[in-house]
């Protein structure tokens, strides 16, 4: 799992067919604080809590995972990677 922030939506107008009828969003990894900059490239994650740009979300980045969220068998050969799972209302690293 990767905290991110969303950045904001994207619109295809042609893709792969196990998109339809997900909303697809650019994330970019950071570390706890929302203002904090980023620690990484942006990438692109399927949205399945209604986050917006702006939300800090907790992103699953692992393929397997991912599938099996999303209901596809082990065989499917499906382009998808990551996965926004939750929307983070706030992060204490006070105890670390």
């Amino acid at each position: 799992m990767r905290l991110c922030r969303v950045l904001g939506n994207v619109v295809a107008t042609a893709h792969h067919p196990s998109y339809d009828g997900h909303k697809l969003m650019v994330v970019e990894p950071i570390e706890g604080d929302a203002r904090a900059a980023a620690t990484g490239p942006s990438f692109l994650a399927i949205d399945t809590v209604q986050a917006g740009p702006g939300d800090r979300v907790l992103v699953l980045t692992e393929g397997t995972g991912v599938r099996q969220i999303l209901g596809f068998q082990k065989t499917d050969d499906v382009p998808i990677r990551s996965l926004i799972v939750g929307v983070v209302d706030a992060v204490d690293t006070t105890g670390a």
